[in-house]
């Protein structure tokens, strides 16, 4: 039986784990996700196309993997079909793309409620993506989700339907929520297109392992977001570290493989919520505008700060990891000094990352020399400049685990290995 290795972010997400996860996935049989929807985008740039993937596992442009969508997870229909037309039209083989039974349906009517929801709250609004992941996953708690299990039978998904939106209705009069029957007519329309997709998910994966074949699995936003350990309340509605895997595609732990955490060689986080090396200057505007730092689903302009190795040794332990890649370094290039948050202080007292929301919460930083050189073309870590080597030392000793690559650029082909 073959172990499944994780990749996943391990900051507020945004870290670029889905260009690593298609570096990667040309050496594996299936790429599963395991958690979130589609409030998660995936950018990859190969050969000068760039693709926004929102559902889909990121090796998609890996001709080896098929791609599975896990039951952890949580989906619009119209979403995903719209995602398989486009990948359809750039000549991807789409019959790779597999659902899990067990995933959950994201409906018009979450979407409506999530946008409501967020409006009730004002001033202290979380920044969802107001795609409805929120509610979807309320509902599953709540007992009242729909599987993709449940667009094999047609009578029973309307009954379905009809009982969950007339309650959704009845709790919030004012959001402008679809009527029943449109939400049933569309959801019919839709299931055609995506039953041949459907597989018994605990099955499909079991099997694969039990056969030897190779899994990597891709996670979805990043660690500091996860719903139980991340800066809650202004966290993602699922578990987004590696035990998340474990659930959202049915394995047991000692199914688990290599963990290999993604990281940005700086901090963003889009929406609100704490983020203790925000920069609010000039340097924090031209890490945003160099580093592109815009959000893929919403086009949100993403706050930026110094890398926080206070955050990062926290996410270290949550996953386990066994690994890290580093990306977006040359978004650093051409600054005088860099630096690194290496410790948090309460007044006389050190603090950890619990206190990351304190408003007395001060920085311990230690400051590197920046460098000028374009480093996009280098392919191995000892041929980066020698000041831009010394800060990914200084990152890999405040990880505790070694970096296997570094990414100089948006290419596939832009990392530098050890």
């Amino acid at each position: 039986m073959s172990k499944a290795d994780i990749i996943l972010g391990i900051q507020w997400g945004d870290e670029g784990k889905g260009r690593v996860v298609d570096l990667y996935a040309g050496d594996y049989d299936i790429v599963a996700r395991f958690g979130g929807g589609d409030n998660a985008g995936h950018t990859l740039v190969v050969g000068g196309r760039k693709l926004a993937l929102r559902i889909v596992p990121s090796g998609v442009l890996q001709d080896r993997p098929e791609l599975f969508i896990g039951g952890g997870t949580v989906v619009s229909l119209t979403g995903l079909v719209a995602e398989l037309d486009m990948l359809a039209e750039i000549g991807v083989d789409v019959s790779r793309i597999k659902v899990s039974d067990r995933a959950h349906i994201v409906f018009p009517y979450h979407a409506a409620l999530d946008r409501a929801g967020e409006a009730a709250r004002g001033d202290a609004a979380l920044g969802t993506t107001g795609r409805g992941i929120g509610p979807a996953y309320t509902d599953k708690a709540a007992r009242a989700g729909i599987t993709f299990g449940d667009l094999r039978d047609g009578t029973t998904l309307q009954r379905k339907i009809e009982s969950t939106a007339r309650a959704h209705a009845a709790q919030f009069p004012d959001a402008d929520v679809p009527a029943p029957a449109e939400v049933v007519a569309e959801t019919l329309a839709l299931a055609t297109r995506v039953l041949p997709h459907i597989v018994d998910g605990v099955t499909y994966i079991h099997e694969a392992l039990e056969a030897g074949r190779f899994v990597l699995i891709e996670g979805a936003q990043g660690t500091l977001l996860d719903v139980g350990y991340g800066t809650y309340p202004y966290v993602t509605s699922s578990h987004t570290i590696a035990g998340g895997a474990c659930i959202g595609l049915g394995i047991g732990p000692t199914a688990i493989g290599r963990v290999i955490g993604v990281v940005k060689a700086y901090c963003t986080r889009v929406g609100a919520g704490p983020f203790p090396s925000e920069l609010s200057d000039a340097t924090g505007a031209r890490l945003r505008e160099r580093g592109g730092e815009f959000g893929t689903v919403t086009g949100r302009p993403r706050r930026c700060g110094w890398f926080d190795a206070v955050a990062a040794r926290y996410a270290v332990r949550l996953n386990g990891l066994s690994s890290a890649v580093v990306t977006k370094l040359d978004v650093l290039s051409g600054l005088d000094r860099v630096a690194i948050v290496t410790g948090y202080r309460v007044g006389s007292r050190s603090a950890g990352f619990s206190d990351a929301a304190n408003p007395a919460l001060e920085l311990e930083l230690e400051w590197y020399d920046g460098w000028t050189e374009d480093v996009s073309a280098l392919r191995t870590i000892g041929a980066l400049p020698r000041a831009a080597q010394r800060y990914v030392d200084a990152l890999e000793r405040a990880l505790d685990v070694p970096i296997d690559a570094v990414s100089l650029g948006p290419e596939r082909s832009e990392f530098a290995v050890r």
